[in-house]
């Protein structure tokens, strides 16, 4: 098991005598793509800034690669490349010169920044716009430049917030597949409200509401958690009626539902496989197997049932 390269330990903060986060506690492994999700206003930016060492959490404790955030705040930001929602880009100045900037704010060392901005500069996609000035790029080739920033100095943990915020759906899908060939190369925290950003990118899954965490997880232990039943779709050739009729004589179905597209929902409990049962009634029938798939849930599922029973608590 690779070890943990962040560690968040009963972190609050507290704002103006009202507390945005607390007993917040979570760790990511190294190489791991971690979302952080949760509703507008639940926490997620406050916790990326205190994990980035730009507001010191009101109790609690943070290390990241073993350095505390608030003991040693210079070797953490050593180690983090860090995109926040609104990137701190110099639009006067060319890409060129703004990571060649980057790279003397954090100390890379002389003998690697030449290799490190080719590398960043063909990683992100940048070389047509090279030499112009980062004012008069489009929305997502700036989003590319604020990413270059985060990776110019080859950081251990990257924490992308809100990373696609405000794009278009062809930037959207590039910035995504950007995110995604950092796998393994990179520790990443993406925080987001945007849910099928979690699903195309992410290993693991924290959802946050009202500066608690509600659910830690991957998408399939969460939907084992939450559902207390399987279900699969079916598809066949013939007989449908005579399908649904047989399959729910079988032991510990629950129900059997034609469903859209002529298929057949078939409902059982969590703990059963009954795939093969349901595949002999099938073919004894002679009704022409088409298609058997697991229906899972999906994220907006969910989040909205964590997030809805968290509000109904505070209720």
């Amino acid at each position: 098991m690779k070890d943990a390269l962040v560690e968040v330990q009963e972190v609050g903060k507290e704002f103006h005598g009202r507390w945005v986060l607390r007993d917040v506690s979570f760790t990511v492994k190294e190489g791991e793509i971690l979302g952080f999700l949760g509703p507008n206003g639940a926490g997620k930016t406050t916790t990326m800034r205190i994990i980035t060492g730009y507001l010191p959490p009101s109790v609690g404790r943070v290390k990241v690669a073993g350095y505390d955030v608030t003991e040693n705040p210079l070797e953490v930001k050593k180690r983090i490349g860090y995109l926040p929602e609104s990137p701190p880009i110099y639009r006067e100045l060319t890409v060129k010169e703004y990571l060649k900037f980057v790279m003397e704010i954090k100390d890379v060392p002389r003998r690697e920044r030449k290799e490190r901005l080719s590398e960043v500069i063909e990683y992100c996609g940048l070389k047509d716009v090279y030499g112009r000035l980062v004012g008069n790029l489009s929305r997502g080739y700036r989003q590319r430049v604020a990413l270059a920033q985060a990776l110019i100095s080859n950081p251990d943990l990257l924490i992308l917030d809100e990373p696609t915020s405000g794009l278009d759906a062809v930037q959207i899908a590039e910035v995504r597949s950007l995110i995604r060939s950092l796998k393994g190369k990179h520790t990443v925290i993406l925080s987001t409200h945007i849910l099928p950003e979690v699903t195309a990118t992410c290993d693991r899954v924290i959802i946050i509401s009202n500066g608690k965490i509600v659910a830690e997880d991957t998408l399939e232990g969460l939907e084992a958690r939450l559902r207390p039943s399987k279900k699969v779709e079916i598809k066949v050739a013939r007989y449908r009626d005579k399908v649904c009729e047989e399959i729910s004589k079988l032991p510990s179905v629950i129900s059997v539902v034609p469903s859209r597209n002529d298929a057949i929902l078939v409902e059982y409990p969590q703990s059963l496989d009954l795939r093969e049962d349901i595949a002999r009634v099938i073919v004894n029938l002679g009704a022409g197997l088409l298609e058997l798939k697991p229906v899972s849930m999906t994220l907006e599922e969910v989040f909205l049932q964590l997030v809805t029973e968290e509000e109904a608590g505070k209720a």
